[in-house]
């Protein structure tokens, strides 16, 4: 599989590399400098630089909340999946802030928003003690040794295997 990723864009900037792709593809590119574009990361390999011609603009690698798949075809009508994406390059205007966490919290379409809250559910808070007693229960039953049914049930609902109560 090949190694994507999401770039995106200001407006302004969309605007400019689309000129580019057209005129690319028209094959009258008038300034080979003006057509060029060039993508830079800092040490750190989260933040760095987007440059299309002259211009520069700051740029963040974020993680997405979710896997999304990508397809391509050859014929307009078998898909072949070509790559997972899982993260996305945020290219920015001057005047905007830098995201401040790793992930991007929300998805790539509007149903997405804010996907990591809404559509995951919470880890749940496990109390060390009562997983350590657990843990050592249930080697004792693979070892064949006798449970009380009190403790199975105890298990089963931490697994949640049967309804709390």
């Amino acid at each position: 599989m090949d190694e994507q990723f999401i770039l995106r864009v200001p407006p302004s900037v969309a605007e400019q590399i689309e000129r580019l792709m057209n005129e690319s593809a028209a094959g009258s590119s008038s300034n080979p400098e003006d057509a060029s574009l060039d993508l830079s990361f800092s040490d750190d390999g989260r933040s760095g630089t987007f440059m299309i011609g002259n211009q520069s603009f700051p740029a963040s690698l974020l993680d997405l909340p979710t896997v999304v798949e990508s397809y391509k075809t050859y014929d307009d009508s078998f898909l072949v999946k070509a790559a997972d994406i899982g993260q996305m390059v945020m290219v920015r205007e001057d005047v905007d802030p830098a995201p401040e966490e790793v992930e991007y919290k929300h998805g790539l379409t509007p149903p997405m928003r804010d996907a990591r809250r809404r559509r995951y559910r919470r880890e749940p808070d496990l109390n060390a003690e009562l997983v350590h007693r657990v843990e050592k229960d249930l080697i004792s039953i693979m070892h064949g040794v006798s449970v009380s049914i009190l403790l199975v049930r105890e298990i089963c609902k931490m697994f949640h295997l049967i309804a709390m109560e």
